[in-house]
């Protein structure tokens, strides 16, 4: 735990645990969130052929629904800085500061 305080600037193991929890929960969350998106679409395992095409379109849906739901969810669990923070960095990291105007 000390590792993981020191590495993401946190003050106690209570922080911690809830960063994790939020981890956890936003990635069910985000797969939960995608389902009935894909269907909207019309896209289920049945009628998207091949279903490796059905899991590439599922996966590159549930990715930016849970870097959109990750500050939301850490904002219920008294967390946004850091994920808002976590954010940014990630956006910045995939050379996409300067379109979210993140570059400071």
């Amino acid at each position: 735990m000390d590792k993981l305080k020191q590495r993401w600037g946190l003050t106690s193991n209570l922080q911690v645990v809830a960063i994790i929890v939020v981890f956890s929960l936003n990635g069910s969350f985000a797969t939960w969130v995608a389902k009935p998106v894909t269907e909207f679409f019309g896209l289920s395992p049945e009628t998207t052929n091949p279903y490796i095409l059905y899991l590439s379109l599922r996966i590159l849906l549930i990715f930016p629904i849970y870097q959109i739901t990750l500050p939301i969810v850490g904002w219920f669990f008294g967390q946004f800085k850091f994920f808002w923070n976590f954010e940014k960095k990630m956006l910045r990291r995939m050379g996409l500061g300067k379109v979210f105007n993140l570059d400071d």
